[in-house]
């Protein structure tokens, strides 16, 4: 039933694309600190190298994943088959947050295509153990179609509110933790 990879060979890379949604899970260091899972979904995953993979974080009501990164870089991410034969993939890593101005930014976005409205930062994850599991228990789901309520807001936003937001909402977690960063330093 499980399994444990070496790297991501082509046949979990080919999973990988067709999964409408995957699942990021990190915690801080502090044993009462709040847990985060976030589900991620439109096309936002690129698998970078063998044992490494980047995802387009979005604007959102929290900071959690880009926090926990940047005080303890522990990551899992999830991806379930929803649909097609059970499967599922876990990949532990340890992840960074780059934001649009650090250095690497432009090179890590480079594989998304073009700007989408609300993106605040890039995670990419450096993987330390992938495994798959039966999938099983997973129901099965049919994919309908992607929201455009993240982008249509963001574009009403604009940027200069999108950066207000970001400021209220976004340079600590939950636990206190930095957060954005927002072009004050790396």
């Amino acid at each position: 039933m499980g399994k444990l990879y070496d790297s991501l060979e082509d046949d979990l890379i080919e999973f990988i694309q067709r999964q409408h949604v995957f699942f990021v899970a990190t915690a801080p260091l502090a044993g009462d600190g709040f847990v985060n899972l976030s589900p991620k979904g439109h096309d936002t995953l690129r698998v970078l190298g063998p044992r490494t993979l980047g995802y387009l974080d979005f604007v959102g009501s929290g900071v959690e994943t880009i926090a926990h990164a940047r005080e303890n870089g522990r990551i899992v991410l999830l991806f379930c088959a929803f649909d097609g034969p059970p499967r599922i993939l876990r990949i532990h890593g340890r992840a960074e947050a780059f934001e649009p101005d650090h250095p690497h930014f432009p090179a890590l976005r480079e594989p998304f295509g073009p700007p989408r409205g609300g993106e605040r930062a890039i995670v990419r994850i450096e993987a330390t153990r992938i495994s798959t599991s039966c999938g099983y228990g997973v129901p099965l789901y049919e994919f309908v179609g992607e929201r455009t309520q993240l982008a249509d807001w963001a574009d009403r936003k604009g940027p200069e509110g999108m950066r207000e937001y970001m400021e209220k909402k976004n340079l600590t977690s939950l636990d206190g933790l930095p957060g954005l960063h927002l072009g004050k330093n790396h």
